[in-house]
């Protein structure tokens, strides 16, 4: 059972900052995380990668936030951190943390948040 639990969602001006939090919890052995991201879906678009990072240490930003955005994962902790700089208004979605996990070595599958609401407003 793999659970992912995300925060840091809220509302901000253009300009400021955010910071997004995803802590997996994985009850049972044998998982092993691959490759984590971050994505957001808008009214009326579809759910659009933001940034993901492998296993491997390689990264990859969606074009419109390469330089604001940076991901980041702290293993010991099991989280997953975005962190959302110089804000905009298109940037308003709903951000879901994505993990992309191996069971027993053999097995992938992928997860996701529920969802967290960020919204950039005067």
């Amino acid at each position: 059972q793999v659970q992912l639990v995300e925060s840091g969602g809220g509302l901000v001006q253009p300009g400021e900052f955010l910071s997004l939090s995803c802590v997996v919890s994985a009850s049972g052995s044998g998982f092993s995380i691959r490759a984590v991201g971050w994505h957001r879906q808008a009214p009326g678009k579809q759910r659009e990668l933001v940034a993901g990072l492998t296993n491997w240490g390689s990264t990859n930003y969606a074009d419109s936030v390469k330089g604001r955005f940076t991901i980041s994962r702290d293993n010991a902790a099991n989280t997953v951190y975005l962190q959302m700089n110089s804000l905009k208004p298109e940037d308003t979605a709903v951000y879901y943390c994505y993990v992309r996990g191996v069971v027993a070595g053999i097995h992938e599958y992928d997860y996701w948040g529920q969802g967290t609401q960020v919204t950039v407003s005067s």
